[in-house]
């Protein structure tokens, strides 16, 4: 439907909800202009329904396969349940130069992971 325009002063109509009437409980959507009084009443629903294609999501840390070639450190693992004493872990610099690389960590027992700065 192309964009409307008021025949009498030649500004965009929006579209709004008329009162509601016996025949339309919940009104009837018009064209409305803003700065005078013209009103275009709309007899059929429009609407469009495009199916949204949902994006395929790439795994920059490299999926299942991101600890395959990682070295291992001693560490507490943070889970509750829990007594891991190893992770794997890589490091990457997501933040600006001056700060420090941020150090991802896996649990050899449990595959918790987290994070440390």
């Amino acid at each position: 439907m192309p964009l409307t325009f008021c025949p009498n002063c030649s500004n965009a109509l929006t579209i709004s909800r008329g009162d509601p009437t016996s025949r339309h409980p919940l009104g009837v959507n018009r064209f409305e202009c803003r700065t005078c009084p013209y009103q275009y009443n709309l007899e059929q629903s429009w609407f469009e329904k495009t199916p949204m294609k949902q994006k395929e999501v790439e795994d920059v840390f490299g999926g299942k396969e991101e600890f395959a070639n990682a070295d291992s450190v001693p560490t507490q693992c943070p889970a509750e349940a829990c007594n891991g004493d190893r992770a794997y872990f890589f490091q990457l610099q997501i933040r600006s130069a001056d700060e420090p690389m941020t150090t991802f960590l896996k649990c050899t027992t449990c595959g918790a992971r987290w994070r440390e700065n």
